[in-house]
């Protein structure tokens, strides 16, 4: 399966975001690395509203299908705190 790389960015509204696929990648070392460079070039940090991110994936919808969902956060256990 192909890894694909994204610029995420904030939308209209907190469940929209604008997808940009940057490229695709047959190896995960490449897309990793490929990723990496983005941040740095972009100067991406935690705290910044673009992301970007890589996914492994059949196609390109899949992709951006995965990067859309809405996960819930998980439920932190009184140990894990």
């Amino acid at each position: 399966m192909p890894y694909f790389v994204y610029r995420i960015s904030p939308g209209p509204t907190d469940l929209i975001k604008n997808l940009e696929q940057l490229a695709e990648f047959d190896s995960y070392r490449e897309a990793k690395n490929f990723a990496k460079e983005k941040r740095v070039e972009e100067d991406i940090t935690p705290e910044s509203k673009v992301q970007i991110k890589m996914i492994m994936a059949e196609n390109a919808l899949e992709a951006e299908e995965k990067l859309l969902e809405k996960r819930e956060k998980p439920i932190l256990q009184e140990w894990e705190k």
